[in-house]
């Protein structure tokens, strides 16, 4: 008896089996450093290393203590909602508006506190139940109406920011209470403001939701297949609106922290953040597709785009080619993950053909 027949009738194997096939098993050098590139965290890490160190070659003063918390200061707001854009990515739906509802939520929290005279918690919720309410509107138009997600979110970036100046007539809103200030002001971390710690404990919790918890699993299941995942019994509509708001809220966050470290509400709050955070968490390796990703590659992916963004003005580089260097960035990201979900299907299809091409030989041995 063979040991595929040994293992569908349910009889033991040998003893000499069991170690022959572990022999087999035990992955070679190069297939361990395959499988740790194949971690989705792993790939981005290694160009950031690279990057990193090319940056420094040139130019040794970008490892300074001052450009290394400038950047880490850059990317802490928008990374902020790269946390909820990567979880609304991985179930399947993308948002523009992220960085309109941000200046929206900003402008709405400091007129609350300037021109209400209401207390500065007040004027907090009320930017932070703007910025949910303005996500669950975009939840409603895609899932429930039926608009793409492109045109829904595009028009709310137009709207928000509309409402922003017709909010300010163009000019900022101060003076603000001067607890705002202090906030922004503060140095908690090295020398990091509460912008970093938030993202920071917003990444891992992010992280650790999506990987290890029921309502991660059902977000990777809405996002690779909904109509399976709603079959099973997935409430896939809920979880993509909740995502809506989440990404909402967290733009919110962003914006009153860049309100704190101003203390002003200026209108240009959240200006062009949309598509740096897209390009952050797909450099980082989150499908544009949905159903793949991490909280912790996309922040990593951020962070990759801003070590290419500041490293190009230390070295001395025209900071016009920043612009280019992201798009040259982002459209390499989203092939290598069209290649990786072809090369994907492929294996599938070829694993699936495999039992039964070779069936019939093995039950005729």
């Amino acid at each position: 008896m063979t040991l595929m027949q040994r293992e569908r009738s349910g009889a033991p194997a040998p003893a000499g089996a069991a170690d022959a096939g572990a022999v087999v098993a035990a992955p070679s050098a190069p297939n361990r450093l395959r499988r740790a590139l194949a971690i989705s965290e792993a790939g981005v890490l290694v160009s950031l290393a690279g990057l990193v160190l090319v940056f420094y070659l040139l130019e040794p003063a970008f490892l300074s203590g001052t450009n290394i918390r400038s950047m880490l200061t850059a990317i802490s707001f928008v990374g902020i909602i790269a946390v909820g854009q990567t979880l609304l990515l991985v179930a399947g739906e993308f948002d523009l508006s992220v960085g309109s509802v941000a200046g929206l939520s900003a402008i709405v929290s400091a007129w609350l506190m300037a021109k209400g005279h209401l207390p500065v918690p007040l004027g907090i919720l009320g930017g932070l139940v703007t910025g949910a309410l303005v996500g669950l509107v975009n939840g409603v138009l895609v899932v429930g109406v039926g608009i793409p997600a492109f045109i829904a979110t595009l028009g709310m970036l137009y709207a928000a920011r509309g409402f922003t100046y017709v909010i300010t007539n163009g000019y900022p809103i101060y003076p603000l209470p001067k607890v705002i200030g202090n906030i922004g002001s503060s140095e908690v971390l090295f020398g990091l403001g509460w912008s970093f710690v938030i993202l920071v404990v917003l990444a891992i919790v992010g992280d650790l939701v999506l990987r290890r918890t029921t309502i991660g699993r059902n977000l990777f299941a809405t996002g690779g297949n909904e109509e399976v995942a709603r079959l099973v019994g997935i409430d896939t509509r809920r979880y993509k609106v909740v995502c809506f708001m989440i990404v909402g809220a967290l733009s919110a966050v962003a914006g009153m922290l860049v309100l704190a470290d101003g203390a002003s509400g200026t209108p240009s709050i959240g200006t062009g953040w949309e598509l740096t955070v897209i390009a952050g968490v797909v450099i980082g390796g989150v499908s544009l597709f949905g159903g793949v990703g991490t909280v912790a590659a996309g922040i990593i992916g951020m962070l990759l785009l801003q070590v290419v963004q500041s490293g190009l003005v230390v070295v001395g580089v025209n900071p016009n080619w920043q612009t280019v260097a992201v798009g040259l960035i982002m459209v390499l990201a989203v092939g290598v993950d069209i290649a990786r979900r072809r090369v994907s299907l492929t294996g599938g299809a070829r694993k699936r053909r495999a039992p039964a091409e070779t069936a019939p030989a093995t039950e005729g041995a």
